[in-house]
């Protein structure tokens, strides 16, 4: 009878929901988080992959705050990932579960997890999208309002993650227009760091919206606990570690909400930018592995194709151009073993002919004078020579000194009631994106080129201007914060339109050099133009910095004239092909100012690289020796998926007498295996001692190869530099 009574009783007691252990996990990774009902979404775990034992009696985290998607307003002393100020003005929001589901796309399981808040009609989705192939967790949030009007979204990161303190580093790139892609590494301290652009236009010369955490002491290449995470966004960005009085530091990373507040209307949704985590313990380039092989199957376009070796005709005759330079360019391509040449700036032009950088953008017909054959006679030309053809356009931008200025002046970006500011030449503005006109033209400009010479294979599309002004012509004068986010909403519109009708082009995303390389552009472009400045030594540094987060195959890195245009330095040619070589390899010079002789060591690597491509643009990389060490030295290689092959670049950065130099072990060979050892692009009069040798995997990777200081050459020939590329086939 007690026994009856007791269970009665405890019946009408109210059920206690009991927290869900939702677990998202690709190959090698595990991110975890309690979910329950009624409360906020928890993060438990983020890591190596666990086992189901491990899963099952996984430790809450201790002396942190744990929300997976904190809103603004119940706890304001802490940083919070979203901040709403509902339609009557109040600025708190609490979020609570009310749900969980799991998608399938493309094969790849997406995990919601559904919040609202229990006061206001706002709901949340919490998305997470795992990729087992690549060991790659993408996250980001899809905010709906259901309230009875607009309310204001203040900031609107894509997601959040806590980093449990210790002794973690930062690694992060930073630069400046020629300098682009600079690594930084600091240990994190208590404080805010901030990372942030705000260009408008460009968002990775100054600062990269891609981070890496090393968990357990300063960064080491290839061993270590290392969190790597990258915002796939082509706009001003906000990543953000906060790191207080508790155990852990707080990373938070979105659009940057700086003078961008979003008027969010009823039953409208905002989508965030996805932010893409991954983990490794195999060091900073066991992640970059992963951000590689994600970005090549999943994010780059033609990421599984290889690319052609192009000469690029900027450096080599600037805005001269002519009929007649052009087809003497390509056939010194051509001649090389070349595969593709790119007319550059100053083909363009009627009324205002585009001599200079001060006028023409936006009036994309052949200058007659200068090409009285126009691009038929350009094509034709590609294809006497055996090459394809490809030009460059600028189609986001216009100077005042044109006839769509003058037709058009409305199109461009322009605070209100106040004059354009002008930017490169005096004269350049931005085109206005967020106008549907003006994405229609943009869309035409390739369009027309594209209908009227279908035979073009390659486009190289600049960006050489921030948003210096903010204001939209369009946008109404209450909704004139949106301007940074409509503006890549616009350009997103108008790559998908691309794209959806030229899905074969190749594109390149060139923007004051590196300007967009980021994985928000690189789902409809190929591959990214690293930096204007081209010096071999300084490239280096910043290819290295690229390839923490970017494959070569997306790098492109090309063979210039000495000195060297920006930074007037002169290296070897050797030196530049060995560096060139190591990305996706071109020319940016003027062949008919080459020597025979080095028109043939140019044919020479182009020749060589062919066989390596495979390695080089879908291999895995292994930095070595990293020019920020200051040891004199940098290497890095590529091997293969399959391990039969690899490539192994060596550079010195600094030359003294009596030096004294580390010897280089490899990683990433099979240590069973045998491998035969080639150089490339010798110039030497003697080869290598490990010419035609045969090594173990291990011995290579345990003691590594001894490599002449200076290169055996006449007297004639010797320079102050020395570079060595080695190929390594398994035998």
């Amino acid at each position: 009878m007690k026994k009856k009574l007791f269970l009665a009783l405890l019946m009408l007691l109210p059920a206690v929901a009991m927290a869900e252990q939702v677990v998202v996990q690709t190959k090698n990774i595990s991110l975890v988080l309690n979910v329950e009902k009624g409360q906020q979404p928890q993060y438990v775990y983020f890591g190596k992959r666990l086992s189901d034992n491990d899963l099952s009696h996984l430790q809450a985290p201790r002396s942190g705050r744990m929300d997976a998607y904190p809103a603004y307003g119940l706890n304001a002393p802490a940083e919070a990932a979203l901040a709403v100020r509902h339609a009557d003005g109040n600025m708190s929001t609490a979020l609570t579960v009310t749900g969980t589901e799991r998608l399938k796309n493309d094969g790849n399981t997406i995990t919601v997890i559904h919040m609202r808040d229990a006061v206001y009609a706002l709901n949340v989705d919490l998305k997470y999208q795992e990729y087992k192939d690549v060991d790659m967790i993408e996250v980001w949030t899809e905010i709906t309002n259901q309230e009875r009007a607009t309310v204001t979204l203040t900031q609107f990161a894509s997601g959040c993650l806590p980093i449990r303190r210790g002794e973690v580093w930062l690694s992060h790139l930073y630069g400046s227009w020629a300098n682009e892609g600079r690594l930084s590494e600091e240990l994190l301290q208590p404080g805010v760091k901030l990372l942030k652009n705000k260009d408008g236009t460009r968002n990775s010369h100054t600062d990269h919206g891609e981070v890496m955490f090393s968990l357990d002491g300063k960064a080491r290449e290839n061993a270590g606990d290392v969190i790597g995470a990258a915002l796939c966004y082509s706009g001003n960005y906000q990543l953000k570690i906060d790191t207080d009085d508790t155990e852990y530091h707080y990373f938070f990373a979105g659009i940057n909400p700086d003078n961008s507040e979003y008027h969010l209307k009823k039953g409208e949704t905002f989508k965030t930018p996805k932010l893409a985590l991954t983990f490794s313990q195999e060091g900073l380039s066991g992640a970059s592995r992963n951000f590689h092989r994600w970005g090549r199957k999943y994010m780059l376009m033609h990421g599984n194709k290889e690319r052609k070796i192009l000469l690029n005709s900027w450096e080599g005759v600037y805005f001269d151009i002519n009929q007649q330079g052009m087809d003497q360019m390509m056939g010194d391509i051509a001649s090389m073993g070349g595969e593709l040449f790119v007319m550059d700036d100053g083909w363009f032009g009627d009324k205002y002919p585009r001599k200079t950088d001060n006028s023409s953008l936006g009036d994309w017909v052949v200058d007659k004078n200068k090409l009285p054959e126009g691009i038929e006679g350009l094509l034709r030309d590609a294809k006497k020579h055996g090459i394809k053809f490809g030009i460059w356009i600028e189609p986001e931008m216009t100077n005042s000194v044109s006839e769509l200025y003058e037709k058009h002046p409305d199109w461009i970006v322009k605070a209100p009631q106040r004059d354009a500011v002008l930017g490169r030449g005096g004269t350049q503005l931005v085109l206005d994106l967020a106008n549907p006109k003006v994405q229609d033209f943009v869309f035409k400009i390739v369009d027309d080129l594209m209908t009227k010479y279908p035979e073009i294979d390659y486009i190289k599309w600049d960006a050489n201007m921030a948003i210096m002004n903010h204001g939209s012509q369009y946008l109404n004068m209450a909704d004139q914060s949106h301007l940074y986010i409509e503006y890549h909403r616009g350009l997103e519109k108008v790559c998908k339109r691309i794209r959806q009708k030229y899905p074969d082009l190749t594109i390149q995303a060139c923007a004051s050099g590196g300007g967009r390389a980021n994985w928000g552009v690189l789902p409809w472009f190929d591959e990214f133009w690293v930096s204007d400045n081209t010096d071999a030594l300084q490239r280096i540094y910043m290819q290295w910095g690229t390839s923490y987060f970017f494959p070569a195959i997306a790098m492109a890195s090309h063979i210039s004239a000495a000195p060297n245009h920006t930074v007037y330095r002169t290296t070897s040619l050797k030196m530049r092909i060995d560096v060139a070589m190591s990305g996706r390899l071109g020319m940016e010079i003027q062949p008919k100012n080459m020597t025979d002789q080095e028109k043939e060591l140019c044919r020479k690597a182009i020749g060589e690289y062919k066989q390596i491509r495979p390695v080089v643009q879908f291999g895995d990389i292994y930095r070595l020796l990293s020019p920020y060490d200051h040891k004199g030295l940098a290497s890095l290689m590529y091997v293969s998926q399959e391990k039969d092959r690899a490539v192994f670049y060596w550079w010195k950065t600094e030359q003294f007498q009596n030096e004294h130099l580390p010897r280089v072990k490899m990683a990433g060979l099979d240590p069973a295996r045998m491998y035969k050892v080639h150089e490339l692009n010798r110039i030497d009069l003697t080869p290598l001692d490990c010419e035609g040798q045969t090594y173990s995997g291990d011995y290579l990777m345990s003691h590594g190869l001894e490599m002449p200081y200076t290169h055996n050459v006449d007297w004639g020939q010797k320079v102050n530099w020395s570079s060595r590329v080695l190929e390594l086939m398994a035998e």
